[in-house]
């Protein structure tokens, strides 16, 4: 009779952010064992990323995790942010967070089989690039979050196919 093997499936949690008026996501990290101080690190990462767009932003919601310590919500009141938790088990609280969730599983890691914590970081990366410059949004009228209006597209060029993830995903636009 053959043995289990208890290294071979590992939850993996993913820690992002989403700015809810733009749709644009950000992975802050990826961990087998998160913590307190690993959460409150990952907060001054985006904070320091963001640089002067971080006084744009004014509520951040969160749900009630324990591993959101005060010294999470320190880094964000130290700018001015409002921190808001999630009514006790409201999933749907935090819809657009709940959304990407189910977003990034149907179109992404439901037909992926992940190895470990590194091949996630990859994975969640290239969809992030997909989900931010390239995938739609209905809410921004088919536009991704990272569109430019002021970008003349070429109506006269031959359109190009990119494959992202292996094929999983394409993307398709028209050649410079």
């Amino acid at each position: 009779m053959a043995r289990e093997n208890p290294r071979l499936l590992r939850r993996i949690y993913v820690f992002f952010v989403m700015e809810v008026g733009a749709r644009r996501v950000h992975i802050l990290g990826v961990t087998a064992n998160p913590t307190g101080p690993w959460v409150v690190q990952r907060a001054r990462n985006l904070l320091m990323d963001l640089d002067e767009r971080a006084g744009q932003f004014t509520v951040l919601i969160r749900n009630r995790d324990c591993k959101f310590t005060t010294a999470f919500g320190a880094v964000f009141a130290s700018i001015g942010l409002r921190t808001l938790k999630t009514p006790v088990r409201s999933p749907m609280a935090n819809a657009y967070a709940e959304r990407f969730v189910g977003t990034l599983r149907r179109e992404c890691l439901d037909h992926l089989l992940i190895r470990n914590e590194r091949h996630l970081r990859g994975v969640l990366a290239q969809y992030a690039r997909h989900y931010n410059a390239h995938r739609p949004h209905q809410a921004r009228g088919q536009l991704p979050p990272d569109h430019d209006d002021g970008e003349v597209i070429d109506l006269t060029s031959r359109i190009q196919r990119r494959q992202i993830l292996g094929g999983l995903i394409n993307e398709y636009q028209r050649a410079a």
